[in-house]
């Protein structure tokens, strides 16, 4: 007989804080007022405070179908994002270093009955090689990608890694933050990882439906539901106080997933007093032996972009993370509602940077959507007037974990980001813009500086400006 739990947001246990029962009643109670206007306009009210709002209050606003309050809804989500985040948009890159793995999850080509997809590993020179890539772009930020593998990728190929990565140097680039995005692992391996210098641990639970998801991961360690669903309690008791959540929309019902991602940034705020530091919101697509139509829940365009609005009014002080799986089209929307972070150039190939991966010898994790440089897509955001940012300052600087969140809930975190982003985007535009991309840049940053309202980091911004005109870097608030 299969034991019954009952619903604690402090429990450790991942039946319990993720409670399948309470999401239930909550998608019964959110059906039952998509049309109560009392009850979401009070909602709506109690978002405007730019607190955040809970689980359940956040699946009403999802199935609302008053036409007027959700574009009421759509233009609060444009308004806490600016209010806490201004219009900087921080850029990264995927760096996937391995692709073997020994799973059996059914949406992923990394599957271990996989016999089409070619199987790579990058070697320690490799490695250097793809990060001179990265840097020569102009990248600053990478997020480190890999199968689970305990013989190929086991934590100490991971840490050899991440040791090369921060160890290159070359011209003006350097790799400043690298974030982690590997399979569940024990405290201990967090405590290595944390002690290596990562930025954020990211680990997406695909799916919150413990029935699903385990017919989804049928075999290998990601099929333990407990253990997957609890590592970022683990992660955090290491130490590691930047984690990043995530669900793989497609997979399962939108709505059950929205819910059970809400209440894992509950929990982790309840329990260790500081909740996710990004939330990533991947829609599934074609891969090496993927095919889409297979999967019945699909979200569409409008329904994608709704629970980006929703995450971002629920937990407004959570960056956003949108990757290439996104078309141009659809990235811009969402950056709109409430998206902080997007990758730009990137390569979903073990990989891939140095030179581009012939078809015969794939092996990608998925296809892109956006396959534009980094420099069209610096470009791109400037001519939207955001501004493109490659600051690592907070993660350097300690501002992580509870350091970090006062700062992001309050809006004051602008004091800091605001002038960073125009320092980094002005090293960018000296290292690596093409003409037209600098020209651009240069126009934004003398516009965006103007709007700095403290004298005294006006006028050290300005000195800064200046400073890398004439071959300083990295300088940081």
């Amino acid at each position: 007989m299969e034991k019954t739990y009952k619903y604690d947001v402090n429990s450790s246990v991942a039946e319990e804080f993720i409670n399948d029962g309470e999401i239930e009643a909550t998608l019964k109670y959110a059906e039952e007022n998509s049309e109560n206007r009392e009850l979401i306009e009070s909602i709506l009210k109690k978002a405007a405070e730019y607190k955040g709002l809970t689980h359940r209050e956040a699946a009403v606003l999802l199935d609302c179908k008053l036409d007027d309050l959700n574009e009421k809804m759509f233009s609060l989500a444009k308004e806490i994002k600016e209010k806490i985040y201004g219009r900087r948009i921080v850029l990264f890159a995927p760096l996937y270093l391995s692709n073997y793995c020994v799973n059996g999850c059914v949406y992923c080509p990394y599957h271990a009955k996989n016999k089409t997809i070619c199987r790579k590993k990058l070697t320690q020179e490799d490695v250097k090689a793809e990060t001179v890539a990265l840097q020569d772009m102009g990248h600053k930020r990478l997020a480190l990608e890999a199968g689970e593998d305990p013989k190929n990728n086991p934590i100490e190929y991971i840490l050899e890694c991440i040791n090369t990565i921060y160890g290159i140097k070359h011209k003006n680039g350097a790799i400043r933050r690298v974030n982690v995005n590997i399979a569940a692992t024990t405290v201990e391996n967090y405590k290595r990882l944390k002690d290596a210098g990562i930025g954020t641990y990211i680990l997406f639970q695909e799916t919150y439906n413990k029935k699903n998801y385990l017919s989804l991961h049928p075999t290998g360690p990601k099929h333990d539901y407990a253990y997957h669903t609890e590592a970022m309690d683990r992660a955090m008791q290491a130490g590691i106080d930047d984690v990043g959540c995530g669900v793989l929309f497609g997979l399962n019902l939108y709505r059950y997933d929205l819910v059970g991602l809400l209440m894992h940034a509950e929990h982790l705020e309840a329990a260790f007093g500081v909740g996710p530091h990004t939330i990533s919101v991947p829609r599934i697509c074609p891969a090496d032996d993927i095919d889409v139509d297979d999967f019945s829940n699909a979200v569409s365009d409008e329904i994608f972009h709704k629970i980006i609005a929703v995450i971002r009014i629920a937990v407004p002080y959570t960056g956003m993370i949108i990757s290439t799986r996104e078309s141009k089209a659809s990235r811009e929307k969402a950056l709109e509602l409430g998206i902080s972070q997007i990758s730009g150039g990137s390569r979903t190939s073990v990989g891939g940077y140095v030179e581009p991966e012939p078809e015969e010898e794939n092996s990608a994790q998925f296809d892109t959507s956006d396959r534009r440089t980094l420099d069209e897509v610096i470009n791109w955001l400037v001519g939207l007037n955001y501004i493109p940012s490659f600051c690592t300052a907070c993660y350097r600087e300690g501002r992580t974990g509870d350091r970090f969140m006062p700062l992001a809930k309050s809006g004051a975190i602008q004091n800091c980001c605001q002038p960073n982003a125009l320092i980094t985007l002005k090293e960018y535009l000296e290292d690596y813009a093409s003409d037209e991309t600098r020209k651009n840049g240069e126009r934004l940053i003398e516009e965006e500086l103007e709007k700095v309202p403290n004298p005294k980091v006006y006028n050290t911004t300005k000195e800064y400006l200046k400073k890398i005109e004439q071959g300083a870097r990295d300088f940081r608030f």
